[in-house]
């Protein structure tokens, strides 16, 4: 028997020889004696199949009867044939079960309570670039009972000269919309799929990105194991965090039939990104609160890790004998980075940029005023501090400023934040910017009597202080906020501090290790003419100058629009875009930022040391320049910026910007809508056609094939493509303008015959 820990690893089965059926084996309830459920109450999340090699791929499904809380006895059939009139004959190979002598076309496998029901079954030796029809099989009392029939294909031999044709997509939240965008995914002809994170979202009807829906909505039983959350405007929702919270997500996404038609045609290789645990997450911790409270919770990812575990058909990297364990450390309970090989010119290479990453090198807790770069540190960097930099008083316990300090330690109760400004007890000296305290005491002054006003340090004073970077400096303005973070923050300054305070991890030592030395094949003749990088977050760089004029400005307008992506690990974005380009023909796809994307990454000093980057839109989920109305809204400087409340209107201008070049690198946006891409790979170019479709064609499912004209007719089509290149030669995009291809120029910042 099959022990109880050993559940979790997926079910080997090898296969052997076709067979012919005979009336024998229908007699005997092979697949011509099995009755097929109209209702499929026995499998309600159908089948799936994932993680293609030549030879092998991962089968899935779940298996639910009723209240019977035992295991259940489950079988597997796999064909040549959607008739399933040419069976496979399997033999389980698992080494905890003994082998079923020569083979038989239906091989059992169980169905565990304690791990949801969910079924995984590895198939090895099987045919390359072979199209295979799969289903699995429960008996009752009644009958014996069929799930839906599944379609997948192994990946192409090695040395096989054959095209690759394959969609990535990401960014599926169920509530308040549908997966339309999936139904019409699911009758394009591709060999398989890749999911770039965010298969789930976590929360059940954040009013800030879940758009209130009664019939298209998550409810968690287990409120209690649940986070209770508050928005800004007092809408009360929950985040998972227990185990059956996490399953219940993706037992109501997989309820879908959009996304259940694209499991059953096509394998799916996935990775996460952050909301399969916890928006905006780094490692096991959640940003909910930005800092008011302690978001460590191993628990919590851990039961993330094994609802994901359990529901995605993956073949590890660890081995057959992989099997998830809650008890072994974090994050060594799971290991999801892995690489793929689909024929001479495919290379494919998906990360994990969430579960070993550190903290976001701006602390949403961090104190405004706290110098983080002092003077002499600017001094060794530029031989003078940059005009972003701002006075500091370098010790605010002196006497001589005492009563700035008295008064910031006063109002700490008040406004919440940290008495102790960000330091340690006997980490040193408390360097405070002067800006800020002068902005403090301004604010104090306003309804106070002249003689009761606190004075301001002089500018007589200021011009004799130290220039330093302060979290202020970088665009925190609250005590406890995403903003000057995570999200907007002043661009110069920060790359100055990103250079300063050290190289914040997004990889981990040995992922990326790893990472390198996959990609590093360029002495092997056998390499795949392209690298193609599963990358979650946006590796382009998205920055935007809100200045009044192209002259200088006292103020620093320029942003990042998002540090939670590449952006906010400079050292390691430029080291991996190295790394990329040395290989040469590397191409980055990606999801994460609810927009499509099109652009050449590079270097920040090398503007010629580039990849090319494709990112799709969300499956289902608020577009950007929804997202960007929200945060300028809410922004304490930017919502009173008439320039400002341009953005989100005007975003695209803003990121690919002919007249300031903020981003020359960066050739197409389109910001709104959702869709998918379709990517096509062959010996010479690297083709990418985006498929959009507006946000409001999800209000309502187009899941039927009487719906499939109309939601066909709401796509429009962008294409792009990059060629292949010799070695040491940067690449190139190219766009198809009405039948003819146009080169970016990121010089000019445009487009050119």
């Amino acid at each position: 028997m099959m022990r109880r820990r050993d559940f979790l690893r997926a079910t080997l089965v090898t296969a052997g020889s076709v067979v012919v059926p005979t009336a024998c084996s229908e007699e005997e309830g092979l697949p011509g004696a099995c009755d097929v459920l109209e209702n499929d109450s026995f499998f309600p999340q159908s089948v799936a199949s994932g993680d293609p090699k030549p030879d092998s791929v991962v089968l899935w499904t779940r298996v639910v009867d009723g209240d019977r809380k035992t295991d259940l006895a489950v079988a597997l059939v796999v064909a040549l044939d959607e008739a399933f009139t040419q069976p496979v004959e399997l033999k389980l190979t698992s080494s905890n079960v003994a082998a079923m002598g020569s083979g038989s076309t239906r091989v059992p496998v169980t169905a565990r309570a304690e791990f949801d029901y969910c079924v995984k079954v590895k198939v090895s030796g099987l045919s390359p670039g072979t199209t295979y029809y799969y289903r699995f099989y429960y008996t009752t009392g009644e009958g014996c009972f069929s799930s839906r029939v599944g379609r997948t294909k192994t990946a192409p031999a090695p040395d096989a000269d054959v095209p690759v044709r394959f969609a990535f997509v990401s960014c599926q939240d169920y509530v308040g919309r549908y997966f339309n965008a999936l139904a019409a995914l699911a009758n394009q002809p591709i060999d398989f799929v890749v999911h770039l994170g965010d298969y789930i979202h976590e929360t059940t009807g954040d009013p800030s990105s879940q758009p209130p829906a009664p019939e298209r909505k998550v409810a968690l039983s287990d409120v209690n194991g649940a986070i209770a959350l508050t928005s800004a405007d007092d809408v009360a929702y929950h985040a998972a965090r227990s185990l059956n919270n996490y399953r219940e997500l993706y037992r109501t996404y997989r309820s879908d039939r959009a996304l259940q038609r694209v499991h059953e045609r096509f394998p799916v290789i996935a990775i996460w990104d952050d909301h399969e645990f916890s928006d905006d997450c780094h490692g096991a911790t959640a940003t909910y609160f930005n800092g008011r409270e302690q978001e460590e919770d191993e628990y919590r990812r851990k039961a993330a890790n094994q609802a994901w575990f359990e529901y995605m058909p993956v073949d590890y990297r660890a081995g057959d004998d992989f099997r998830y364990d809650r008890s072994a450390e974090y994050p060594e309970d799971i290991s999801i980075y892995r690489d793929f090989t689909f024929g001479k010119h495919v290379h494919l290479v998906m990360t994990d940029l969430r579960s070993y990453r550190a903290d976001h090198l701006i602390p949403e807790d961090a104190f405004p005023g706290k110098i983080v770069v002092n003077e002499p540190a600017l001094v060794a960097l530029f031989g003078t501090p940059p005009q972003y930099a701002s006075p500091y008083v370098a010790d605010i316990d002196d006497d001589q400023y005492r009563v700035y300090r008295d008064m910031l330690e006063e109002i700490a109760p008040t406004f919440g934040f940290d008495p102790s400004f960000g330091y340690k007890q006997g980490e040193g000296p408390r360097i405070i910017s002067a800006t800020f305290i002068n902005e403090i005491v301004a604010k104090l002054n306003e309804p106070r009597e002249e003689e009761d006003q606190l004075p301001l340090i002089d500018n007589t004073t200021l011009g004799f202080l130290e220039d330093g970077i302060s979290y202020a400096d970088l665009g925190k303005t609250d005590y406890f906020s995403a903003f000057g973070s995570r999200y907007l923050v002043v661009k110069d300054a920060f790359d100055t501090v990103s250079q300063l305070v050290g190289n914040v991890q997004v990889l981990g030592a040995a992922q990326k290790a790893w990472f390198k030395d996959v990609i590093s094949e360029s002495d092997k003749e056998s390499k795949s003419t392209w690298t193609v990088w599963g990358n979650s977050c946006c590796l382009s760089q998205l920055a935007i100058d809100l200045s009044p004029s192209n002259e200088e400005s006292d103020n620093p307008w320029r942003y990042y629009l998002r540090c939670d992506g590449w952006d906010g690990f400079r050292a390691e974005r430029n080291e991996v875009i190295t790394a990329l380009a040395e290989r040469g023909n590397a191409v980055a796809i990606t999801g994460d930022l609810h927009a499509f994307l099109a652009g050449t990454p590079a270097v920040d000093t090398a503007p010629t040391t580039k990849i090319v980057e494709f990112v799709g839109a969300a499956i289902a989920a608020s577009s950007l320049r929804s997202t960007l109305e929200k945060q300028v809204a809410s922004h304490p400087l930017l919502k009173d910026n008439p320039i400002a409340g341009n953005i989100a209107a005007e975003i695209e201008d803003y990121l690919v910007d002919k007249e300031l070049k903020t981003n020359p690198q960066l050739a197409f946006c389109k910001p709104d809508g959702n869709g998918f891409c379709i990517a096509e790979a062959n010996a010479d170019e690297f083709v990418v056609t985006m498929h959009l479709l507006p946000e409001s064609a999800l209000a309502t499912p187009l899941y039927e094939e009487a719906d499939a004209a109309a939601l066909e007719e709401q796509i429009t089509i962008e294409r792009f493509k990059t060629v292949k290149t010799a070695p040491g030669e940067p690449p190139e995009l190219f766009r198809d303008e009405g039948g003819t291809w146009q080169k970016w120029n990121p010089d000019t910042v445009d487009w050119e015959s």
